[in-house]
């Protein structure tokens, strides 16, 4: 679809004030992208050379398409360079994780000292139960320091973590311990939302009774008063597996290339896939784009509000910022509960500088206005981050100037689990445009290219590839190499991401939503997501998903799924309005045959609107597993 994405109209931008580039890590984009293109090996050999190798390594990279290796023979521990890097330094009594729960009074604060003991004995713990380097260790828990600890335990002694998300239903969690071959299973009692407890244990009682490899289980009890039962013959309590164990367990000395974890990520079609990422390479990048995207300094108050079950958690919650040496906060909050101020009160509260969130929680945010943030003093944000789908230009005009106060940069960030890092962004100080996620960040090559790998011209729609191998690319998938290849060998040398982008004019990338998300309209592509942000830029729609539905004459026809902003009232009016705003945004061809007011959109709990289940209901069709939707 030739989506003119500089059609005409001048190109909106903002440009942070010019202290940002000056005082960066980064400095200026161009040069530090052209010094990346004059010399890859050396570039990345500079970040690596900040993090603390047991040895070094023979050479950068070596790439057999398409399978790399980064830091060759290089040794290291991600945990030594997480917490015995700092414990050694000036940060030992610094502030490393601060935990918010749902009630006021609720609040765990850890120096880098004391995660450091806590750490090392909960993996002496796991040691004592026989966890070895190479065994997989499943945790299923809750946004609780116990989740962080858990994770970095595994990693001190090589064991390889596959986290899974506390949302996940029974038969969806024993596919991943099964796919994984756990050994250990790491859960919690209860997790706790929107005031109500939550139990876990059944949940988990039920996920392990076709798993063989499970061997024990240990289960944090958060309710003291009357604590849930334990059968001894399977199941030990958290602490316990903590007590009588020494706090010192020096790092298991890694090779670059060990696995580090296995996270899995849903296929859009068949089984979960493993995503595998290595121990050097994963580490390098985390920690260069958490410290040059984000720009983290020595006294800044990060928090990112992902789930650590997720891999946004796993690089940006726990390996980049506790590399770099960051105070990093996490919550267990719904951002909505008890009231939508819930949030803006923590980045009062906690003098919070660096935001990363999602676009899905910047709608639902100004669905219910300007008011509730606008009771809290912000002042103390100074980048804002989005993370997780396309950054529509409405929701990034809402985070800039009502969150951002017209002074924050926004950096809208692209990536995936199989990448490890960011790949695309803005970087800060770059003039930043609404609706464009950026260009390649230093280190990497993006481009936008038709089916047999070609660049296309601006303007027009392609596929959003990646052309040369970057340190914290997934190694494999679990199990399934002929998986892994296939994202290397669908478009001729290029690494294919599965979503669909512009470029415009300027360079700047537009992501426009998943290949496989395309709808076919009388031959045409149409992005879901093109046409959904198409219906979010009307004053009265908050947040929208769009579907296909067969036609025996177009091939398919789209039908639009809307919530409305509070004000606002469903009427065939409004329908004609919004099909007609849809025309006019992206012309007859992406124009809605049907609109449906809900109240709701089905979403997984990390926030994303999962259209197949629309698309199920539409068709009268089973649904699949939904044990990973909210509510």
């Amino acid at each position: 679809m030739d989506m003119s994405a500089d059609s005409g109209q001048q190109p909106k931008y903002y440009t942070p004030d010019p202290s940002y580039r000056v005082h960066s890590w980064m400095g200026d984009y161009s040069w530090t992208y052209n010094e990346f293109v004059k010399d890859p090996d050396k570039f990345w050999d500079h970040i690596a050379q900040k993090l603390h190798w047991f040895s070094p390594y023979d050479k950068v990279s070596e790439w057999n398409y398409p399978y790399a290796k980064w830091f060759v023979n290089g040794k290291t521990n991600i945990t030594y360079n997480c917490l015995d890097r700092h414990v050694l330094g000036d940060r030992r009594n610094k502030v490393a994780l601060i935990w918010k729960g749902e009630y006021p009074e609720e609040e765990r604060v850890f120096t880098y000292r004391q995660l450091y003991r806590e750490v090392q004995r909960f993996a002496n713990g796991l040691k004592k139960l026989g966890v070895v380097k190479g065994d997989r260790v499943c945790i299923y828990m809750p946004v609780i320091p116990e989740q962080v600890i858990a994770m970095l335990a595994c990693t001190r002694i090589g064991a390889i973590h596959s986290v899974v998300f506390g949302g996940y239903g029974a038969a969806a969690l024993n596919q991943r311990i099964v796919g994984a071959g756990a050994k250990i299973v790491i859960t919690a009692d209860m997790a706790i939302r929107r005031g109500k407890a939550i139990p876990l244990k059944h949940i988990i009682e039920e996920a392990v009774i076709n798993a063989p490899t499970v061997e024990k289980i240990i289960i944090l009890r958060r309710e003291q008063r009357t604590p849930v039962e334990l059968h001894s013959e399977m199941e030990i309590d958290f602490y316990e597996a903590m007590a009588d164990v020494s706090s010192d367990c020096p790092a298991e000395v890694m090779d670059a290339e060990d696995p580090l974890f296995i996270l899995y990520t849903s296929g859009t079609t068949g089984a979960p896939k493993g995503i595998v990422h290595t121990c050097g390479g994963y580490m390098v990048g985390v920690y260069y784009t958490t410290k040059y995207i984000f720009d983290i300094k020595e006294h800044d108050v990060y928090w990112c509000t992902a789930d650590p079950g997720w891999i946004t958690g796993h690089s940006y919650v726990v390996y980049g910022p506790l590399s770099v040496g960051a105070t990093v906060l996490i919550a267990e909050n719904t951002p909505d509960y008890p009231d939508p101020g819930t949030w803006w009160k923590i980045v009062e509260e906690y003098g919070v500088n660096i935001l990363y969130t999602a676009p899905t929680a910047i709608r639902m945010f100004m669905k219910l206005g300007e008011e509730w943030p606008n009771k809290y003093n912000l002042s103390s944000l100074r980048v804002l981050g989005s993370v997780g789908e396309p950054l529509n230009p409405e929701a990034f005009e809402w985070f800039y100037h009502v969150i951002g106060k017209d002074k924050c940069p926004i950096v809208d960030t692209w990536w995936q689990t199989e990448t490890g890092m960011h790949m695309v962004t803005t970087v800060l100080g770059e003039p930043m445009r609404p609706g464009f996620v950026g260009k390649s960040v230093p280190g990497i090559v993006a481009d936008v290219v038709d089916k047999d790998g070609n660049s296309v011209e601006p303007g027009k729609s392609g596929f959003l590839v990646i052309k040369k191998p970057w340190p914290s690319m997934m190694r494999t998938i679990w199990n399934n190499d002929e998986r892994y290849r296939k994202y290397w060998e669908t478009i001729p040398g290029c690494y294919q991401v599965g979503d669909l982008a512009i470029r415009g004019e300027d360079g700047y990338i537009m992501v426009i939503g998943r290949s496989d998300d395309l709808i076919i309209v009388s031959g045409h592509n149409i992005g879901t997501a093109e046409v959904e942000s198409a219906l979010v830029s009307h004053k009265a729609v908050a947040e929208a998903a769009v579907i296909g539905k067969p036609d025996p004459l177009k091939g398919n026809t789209i039908k639009a799924f809307v919530t409305l902003r509070v004000g606002h009232t469903p009427s065939e009016k409004l329908k004609n309005e919004l099909i007609y705003h849809v025309r006019i945004t992206l012309g007859p061809i992406a124009m809605p045959s049907e609109i449906e007011f809900v109240d709701s959109l089905p979403k997984t709990r990390s926030g994303k609107i999962v259209r197949r289940v629309l698309k199920a209901k539409e068709m009268g069709m089973d649904p699949g597993d939904i044990s990973t939707l909210d509510e």
